[in-house]
């Protein structure tokens, strides 16, 4: 059955907005970047107009030169036509020849057979029109073909062409300019420039653009930059989905894995398996899958501990409420003596059992807490056995150190928590041995490793078993070991200990008789 969890509002990926809007933002700079380089409206109007001043330069001189009369300072109009028509038929510009009063003497528009017909664009008549007219308009004015400026209307002057403000400057003598627009919006270049020789003035040669010129160019430029833009916007937005796909999207799934895992209610989850993936989604999906697992075990743990808690203390809480029992009907000393003594026994079994459940529930968080040094493996053991051999050893049992270890064997953890593994291990080893036995503890190095091992002359562990002896509460032990002395997680914390030192230990019997437990753990030399 699947549980639906309506305490939280579907979660749209930030990240993939995030993406998409980094590459937008990316992909507008850059249209704004092109913009700015390529030949702006202003730009390219100014280059336009520099070409044409350049142009009319020449065919002025040249009409000085031969197509003026120096006793009538006046211009030859046979002789200037045909100079016209051939300098300026290759260009798209129209000429007119003005003399000294301003007066038109030559248009090329008569000259030139493409200025004879002229082509007007009418104005719109219906609504539709109007509104495309419109549209077209803003479209210029938006991207810089028509800038929102008003410009002076151009129109045809005549014979007079004293009416252009750049025919007057260079009747003065100096080059006139002027922006203009026609009828149809369209924009008028014009340049006048003198024809002057030893600086007289024989008249002005006037030279326009045709309308829409500059704006054919710039439509032009504006629409190929659109579509490679389009292009651009549309491999953007692929790239954007693309990106999410791979990047937002497995990381939302796996968030919504985590949480479900948090809440818990529909069991058991699993993360998505991405670890097909080359990459750091692949790298963090395997990362959070082992992190699962480890939660999962860790509760499997704890439950599986507290079980093994409520059984190990229920068997003397009965005991000692048998006994309890039996002593309020118990009729002689004898008999309550008995009866005391098994109920001190539960006692003490059961104070036992409390404070190592205790430790043993407190040593995986003070193993994360703890802080690492470096501890002088040889000293250590050295040591817990002069500190067994002062005290009483019970049955006469002796210990033995056989160290050969190199003077740099150091090991990067606790000193107390490296000491418990070695006590647990002997007090161990001393509860198996016979009277009068030997506890040999050895110790050397292998490569990078540190070999502990603790040997006893016991009666061996049945094979069955050299892994079961690790498991919590596990406590068969001789017959005249006593009753309760021993709570069954010596050894199960000696690994637990070990594992978090990134060591290892296990348990084999000795040829001679007997069982042997080894620790390996990591050795550092300090330099």
């Amino acid at each position: 059955m699947t549980i639906f969890d309506y305490t939280r509002p579907t979660r749209h990926s930030r990240l993939r907005r995030l993406i998409i809007v980094i590459n937008v933002v990316t992909f507008l700079l850059l249209i704004a970047g092109v913009f700015a380089v390529q030949s702006s409206r202003e730009g390219l109007v100014d280059e336009r107009l520099t070409g044409v001043e350049e142009q009319a330069r020449i065919v002025a001189n040249t009409l000085a030169e031969y197509a003026t009369v120096s006793d009538t300072l006046s211009i030859n109009v046979d002789d200037a036509a045909p100079l016209l028509r051939e300098l300026l038929a290759p260009t798209r510009l129209r000429g007119r020849l003005y003399d000294n009063d301003g007066q038109l003497l030559i248009d090329t528009r008569n000259l030139l057979a493409r200025n004879i017909v002229q082509v007007t664009e009418l104005p719109p008549i219906d609504d539709w029109s109007r509104f495309k007219r419109a549209v077209a308009h803003l479209y210029d004015n938006i991207m810089g073909v028509r800038p929102f400026v008003k410009l002076a209307p151009y129109f045809e002057a005549g014979k007079n062409g004293k009416v252009y403000s750049e025919v007057d400057q260079a009747l003065e003598g100096a080059t006139g300019t002027a922006e203009r627009v026609d009828e149809q919006n369209k924009l008028v270049l014009s340049v006048a420039v003198p024809i002057q020789r030893f600086r007289t003035i024989y008249g002005v040669l006037f030279v326009s653009t045709e309308g829409g010129d500059i704006d054919d160019i710039l439509r032009q430029e504006r629409a190929t930059l659109i579509m490679y833009f389009l292009l651009a916007f549309t491999v953007m937005l692929v790239s954007g989905f693309i990106l999410s796909g791979t990047i937002a999207e497995p990381m939302r799934k796996l968030a919504e894995a985590a949480d479900r895992v948090r809440r818990g209610r529909a069991g058991r989850e699993t993360l998505p398996d991405m670890s097909d993936r080359n990459d750091e989604i692949g790298d963090l999906s395997q990362s959070l899958s082992a992190m699962t697992r480890a939660l999962y075990d860790r509760i499997d743990a704890i439950e599986s501990f507290a079980a093994d808690v409520a059984h190990e203390l229920k068997n003397p809480l009965t005991s000692l409420k048998s006994a309890v029992e039996m002593f309020s009907r118990a009729t002689d000393d004898k008999s309550r003596s008995r009866l005391l003594e098994i109920i001190r026994t539960d006692v003490k079994r059961i104070d036992r059992l409390i404070t190592d459940i205790s430790a043993a529930s407190r040593l995986d968080a003070e193993l994360s807490r703890e802080a690492s040094e470096p501890v002088d493996l040889a000293r250590l053991l050295e040591t817990i056995v002069e500190v067994y051999n002062v005290t009483q050893i019970p049955r006469g049992v002796k210990l033995s150190l056989n160290l050969r270890l190199p003077p740099e064997a150091i090991v990067i953890g606790r000193s107390e928590r490296l000491g418990q593994i070695v006590r647990n291990l002997i007090d161990n080893a001393l509860s198996f041995s016979p009277d009068g036995g030997t506890v040999t503890i050895s110790a050397q190095a292998e490569g990078l490793l540190a070999r502990i091992k603790v040997e006893d002359e016991g009666p061996g562990i049945p094979p069955d078993n050299l892994e079961t002896v690790f498991e919590r509460f596990y406590t068969e032990r001789p017959a005249e070991q006593d009753f309760g002395k021993n709570s069954g997680l010596g050894l199960s914390i000696a690994r637990q200990i070990a594992n978090g030192l990134g060591g290892r230990i296990w348990a084999e019997n000795r040829e001679q008789g007997g069982a042997r437990f080894i620790v390996e753990l990591p050795l550092t030399r300090l330099t």
